[in-house]
Formats: C-alpha cells, structure tokens, sequence
C-alpha cells in the first residue's frame, strides 16, 4: 500500500492534536501544583459575658426547638461550660459535698437529647458584662453515639485531646488522659484551682456510665463524683472554626450550634449538624 502526502499530512495533524494534548495536561498539573491557597478565615477565640444583672434574667426562658414530641427522660448531651467558672463550680461542690451528686442537676440549661427534646430556663450568672452574644457554654451542644462500645469511645477522646476530670466529694480533681491505652495516664490535683480549660459534664445517660467504666482503669471509684471532659485551646478553636464555617454567621447571631462525633480515615472529627439563630 503506497502512501500519500494526504496520509502524511492526516498522521502529522493526528500528532499534533495529541501533542497539543498532552501539553494542555501538562500545564493544567503544572498549575494546580503551584498555585496559592485562598487563606483560610480564623475564627477568633475570645470570651464573652452576657449582659444583665449577676443572679441572670429571673424572667429569661430559653425555648429549645426540637421536631421531636417532649420527653420526660431525653437521652444524653453534654453541657459545654465557660472556663473561668471552674473554680467556683469547684468551691461550692466541696462546700456541699454531701450532695455533690445534684450540683450537675443544679446547672441551669438543660440539654436537648436524641431523639426526644428538653426544654431549658434561666441563665448563668457572668455578671454585668457587656457583651451581645450567647457564650460557648450556652450555645454549643455535642452528642456521642451511644452505639459506640467503650473502647471506641476511649479513642475519640483521646484523638481530640480531651482529658477525663473526676471531682470526688473529698474535692480532690482526679485527672486522666489516654483513656484508650491499657494503662491510662493519672494525675491528681487537690482541686479545681488553676483549671483554665473548656470544660462539659454529664447529665445521665449511656456516655456517662462509659467515663466511669474507664476510670476503674485507673481504679477509682467516680460513682459519687461529679465527671468532667476538659478541651484543649486547640480543640475549642476547632469548633468555632466548624460553627464559623456552616453558614458563615457570627457567633453573636448564633443561639444554638450541634455538633454530633463522626469517623473520618482513621481518625475522627466534629460535624455541625445544625445551628439556630437570634436573628
């Protein structure tokens, strides 16, 4: 078969295209290699005090939006706390040591659980401060599955950095961290003195009886104690970040933020499920 020009001229158009191909690729790669990350928004850490007289608005109450029907027994949530009201929380358990057991009953929000809903009334008492937003311990609500065994739970406080607390009625603080090694790591303190940390405690439920399982690690008894999950800087800067990056609200326009613990490869994170707003 004899060949052409016109053959030669088709094959050379053919090579070309390709190459032309392969060049368009080549700078495509070439360009999502180098070029510059859009920087990222940082949500600032800062406290907040709600205004209003010290003993809160005795009128005040707080409606929890729930699609759920009222439950009489809502199933477990946890409580995010402001960090400076550790210490004082700390005094009044040792004060009333003999009914240390209903101080976590005594805090005034009650937490929505799943499925089910709670409705909470009142406010803390931060004082006369200025400040127009809702603070973290009043706005942030994080849920762990119950269907998680122990062990499985042990790992996603450990990947977040959170340490157990146990404040038994004598006041000492019984520390623990690496909850899901064979022999957790203890540390004792003569109170709650100095914590700065972002802190949640349990109302009831199937994760509370989880923290004491893990404490008998270190053999300690926290049946009377009140417990504790305290969060690292790093990890309270996450969840505002999380609670920034779902719908790009300020926290001042911000009444309620879910965040419910997720598995992520082969490690873990939060996910906002919901937000409400002031307006």
């Amino acid at each position: 078969m004899k060949v052409n020009s016109f053959d030669r001229l088709s094959a050379g158009m053919i090579a070309f295209v390709f190459g032309l191909i392969l060049v368009v690729i080549g700078i495509l790669l070439w360009w999502a290699s180098t070029r510059v990350e859009k920087p990222t928004f940082l949500v600032p850490m800062e406290m907040v005090e709600v205004g209003g007289e010290e003993d809160g608005a005795p009128d005040e109450t707080l409606q929890i939006e729930s699609p759920e029907d009222p439950n009489e027994n809502p199933s477990p949530t946890e409580e995010v706390l402001e960090e400076a009201e550790l210490t004082d929380f700390v005094e009044d358990v040792v004060e009333l040591a003999d009914v240390a057991t209903q101080q976590v009953n005594a805090i005034p929000i009650s937490q929505p659980g799943t499925p089910g809903s709670a409705v909470g009334t009142g406010r803390k008492r931060l004082g006369n401060g200025p400040g127009n937003s809702i603070p973290n311990e009043e706005r942030w609500f994080i849920r762990y599955s119950d269907k998680a065994s122990v062990d499985e739970y042990a790992k996603q406080l450990d990947y977040f950095g959170i340490e157990m607390g146990a404040l038994i009625p004598s006041g000492q603080l019984i520390l623990m961290s690496n909850m899901s090694a064979g022999s957790p790591k203890k540390t004792t303190k003569s109170s709650g003195k100095g914590e700065t940390r972002l802190y949640m405690t349990w109302q009831a439920g199937n994760r509370k009886a989880a923290d004491e399982t893990l404490f008998k690690k270190i053999n300690v008894d926290v049946s009377d104690a009140i417990l504790f999950h305290f969060y690292p800087k790093k990890t309270e800067q996450m969840l505002l970040q999380l609670e920034y990056d779902y719908a790009k609200r300020k926290a001042s326009e911000i009444r309620r933020t879910y965040f419910v613990v997720a598995k992520k490869g082969s490690g873990y994170q939060f996910v906002v499920t919901r937000q409400t707003y002031l307006r």
